[in-house]
């Protein structure tokens, strides 16, 4: 058996693995059943219903307008002293679409969708990949494996391979589900009008960015707990990053009022890639004045090429400093 092929049954085969994908699988399940339970398709009888409604509402805030004026004529000061301010809310104000569940719009709604798979698997891919190399360095194995194959370099290679691949199928596997999934739910509970060539294509590059997304957090979760040659240092790694990078210096940023503090974030990032861009608006800096828009904060604009650039550059130089580290270091 090749080493490739054994790294993919290691890894297929472990209780974790299993275990990672079948809690995303429950999580993604559940965000499925709560959009098909909070939408409705919309029908000439729920539209009638809902004008039926809102023609109530109408009547009654007219109604309570009315007696709120009988009673400021009584004693104006319970209501400011100035009666002409209550006046009832005129018929267009109140919308039957206030009244009505709404409907699953397939080309509106799912790229939401696809942002929150892509988000969790590539949760699962960083803890997948981190428990991957990280378990085989705190228990010995990837000191036995390294003496059937004194490689170290292909060894490692191969099992970022290995899972880089196994979590490429799973992404194609699951967004596709995904997609047929809320396809159905949009055709009962919703509608797949104006879906043309040209938004399946725009929701296929959303995809492709969210396995992007996928394949660089396992990588870098592999990476860091080769580095570190336990799961604990990938984890931990991870949890510095959100309490300290996200939640710290977000304060200490927002604090000093640096400028665009919220481009040192990794949400911002994240976002610009999986969106195609994020404006990131500066509330620290003095406004731009405009005579037809009025006071303009500066915006500065991350492009999902910076996002893209950043993240490759990132997984390039945690997965180069394992290569290193496992070419250079005792591996007792």
């Amino acid at each position: 058996m090749s080493l490739f092929r054994a790294e993919t049954r290691r890894l297929t085969k472990r209780r974790f693995t299993k275990f990672s994908v079948l809690i995303a699988l429950i999580v993604l399940g559940l965000i499925a059943g709560g959009t098909a339970y909070t939408h409705a398709k919309a029908s000439a009888e729920t539209r009638a219903t809902a004008e039926a409604q809102a023609e109530n509402e109408w009547k009654d805030q007219v109604r309570f307008a009315e007696e709120a004026q009988q009673e400021c004529q009584k004693d104006p000061s319970k209501y400011g002293g100035n009666c002409a301010d209550i006046t009832p809310p005129s018929r267009d104000q109140i919308s039957a679409d206030q009244f009505m569940t709404p409907q699953f719009d397939f080309r509106e709604d799912f790229p939401a969708m696809v942002i929150a798979w892509a988000a969790l698997l590539a949760l699962v891919a960083f803890v997948i990949g981190a428990s991957f190399v990280g378990a085989e360095w705190n228990s010995g194995g990837m000191m036995n494996l390294l003496l059937w194959r004194p490689q170290r370099l292909q060894v490692l290679s191969t099992k970022l391979s290995a899972l880089l691949t196994w979590l490429f199928g799973l992404s194609l596997v699951t967004g596709a589900a995904w997609t047929g999934l809320f396809w159905l739910i949009a055709t009962l509970r919703g509608t797949t009008e104006k879906m043309t060539s040209g938004a399946w294509q725009s929701l296929g590059l959303t995809g492709l960015r969210g396995l992007g997304l996928v394949l660089v957090a396992g990588a870098i979760g592999f990476g860091v707990a080769s580095i570190g040659r336990h799961t604990a240092a990938a984890l931990g790694a991870a949890i510095g990053v959100i309490v300290v990078f996200q939640f710290g210096l977000a304060i200490v940023l927002e604090l000093a009022r640096a400028r665009f503090y919220e481009a040192y974030l990794l949400p911002a990032w994240i976002g610009a890639w999986m969106a195609k861009s994020y404006e990131v608006v500066d509330y620290n800096a003095p406004c731009d004045f405009s005579a037809t828009e009025g006071c303009q904060q500066p915006v500065f604009t991350i492009t999902w090429q910076m996002a893209g650039s950043l993240f490759a550059a990132v997984s390039i130089i945690i997965v180069g400093a394992a290569m290193w580290t496992i070419r250079r270091r005792d591996i007792t």
